[in-house]
């Protein structure tokens, strides 16, 4: 590399297809002696973007390259919170990734915006909670000007993504906070017990029915958390909504259909089974289109639910 450097027209800052430069690349690969070699030298440019508008502080705050992001903040030239075409900042990137030494580092920094969102709206706070990463969630809390239950453009809160991917102890931070609303809904209405339900996650579940959140409340669409557990076919989850007092196993959706139909329709067995054992569950009702729980599964070739529903035994001769 120094022997490179030294020749008569080699340009330190042409960068390749990419946009990446020299530097850029060292950076990325985490070579610091050539980092370091290349910002020695005057005519290196270390804040020059590559075509998706990352630079090289960037990168470094991404893959959680310590020793060059304190490097590279003590460049004048070097702008700490300049996002790239996505809206993310270097804090975003260490925060999104679980760098909590970088993090750390770059929360020095008066000129770093900690709550800044990208073009998704969401913020380093949100990356954080989103991907499990504790430690940094705790770091950026503890600053005044990070808000906790900042939603994102389709109005999902960190608590949502943590409750997404359950991740437990971010979770557990995020509730144990009293600006964090753990019933808060996205754009579509779809809250964290919601979210919960329809990825399975049983304790998620049981963790925010014990916040008091209503497990009744329907998204757009009127589903419900049971309805959309019952669509799953998540058997315990439905058991565990159903172990509530306020639960409402028979609630329709916008289309009439109850979780039973739900059930019906996709035909899980065991969650049928389950719901029909509910005197306050209706195996007759009608959806808005006139069709049954047993109209549904026999129409989708479910015959087990269809036979859960109308036992051979209970119909008369001649009944279809």
């Amino acid at each position: 590399m120094g022997i490179l450097l030294g020749q008569d027209g080699v340009n330190p800052n042409k960068p390749d297809k990419k946009g990446r430069t020299p530097l850029l690349g060292a950076v990325e690969g985490g070579h610091e002696g050539v980092v370091k070699m290349l910002l020695e030298r005057g005519d290196v440019q270390p804040h020059k973007p590559n075509i998706y508008g990352r630079t090289p502080l960037w990168c470094a705050a991404f893959y959680g390259r310590e020793e060059v992001v304190k490097t590279l903040l003590g460049r004048e030239d070097v702008g700490p919170d300049t996002p790239d075409i996505c809206g993310t900042t270097a804090l975003w990137g260490a925060a999104r990734n679980g760098h909590e030494r970088v993090v750390k580092i770059l929360l020095r920094r008066d000129d770093i915006n900690p709550d800044k969102p990208d073009n998704a709206g969401q913020t380093p706070l949100w990356g954080a909670a989103e991907n499990g990463h504790e430690g940094v969630v705790n770091i950026l809390l503890g600053r005044a000007s990070v808000t906790s239950d900042r939603p994102d453009i389709c109005g999902r809160t960190p608590l949502w993504g943590a409750a997404e991917n359950w991740c437990e102890g971010v979770v557990e931070i995020l509730l144990g906070r009293r600006d964090v609303s753990p019933d808060k809904p996205d754009i579509y209405g779809r809250t964290p017990l919601w979210c919960a339900t329809f990825y399975g996650h049983e304790e998620g579940v049981k963790v925010l029915l014990g916040r008091g959140v209503n497990p009744n409340k329907q998204d757009i669409k009127g589903e419900t958390p049971l309805s959309s557990a019952a669509s799953k076919g998540y058997e315990e989850v439905v058991r565990i909504l159903l172990g509530q007092s306020d639960v409402n196993p028979d609630k329709p959706n916008r289309d009439g259909r109850t979780p039973l139909h739900c059930a019906a329709l996709r035909g899980h067995e065991e969650v049928a089974r389950i719901l029909l054992r509910r005197d306050d569950v209706n195996p007759d009702r009608l959806d808005r289109d006139g069709q049954t729980p047993r109209l549904l599964a026999a129409s989708s070739g479910h015959t087990g639910v269809v036979a859960l529903l109308y036992p051979p035994e209970s119909m008369a001769p001649g009944t279809a």
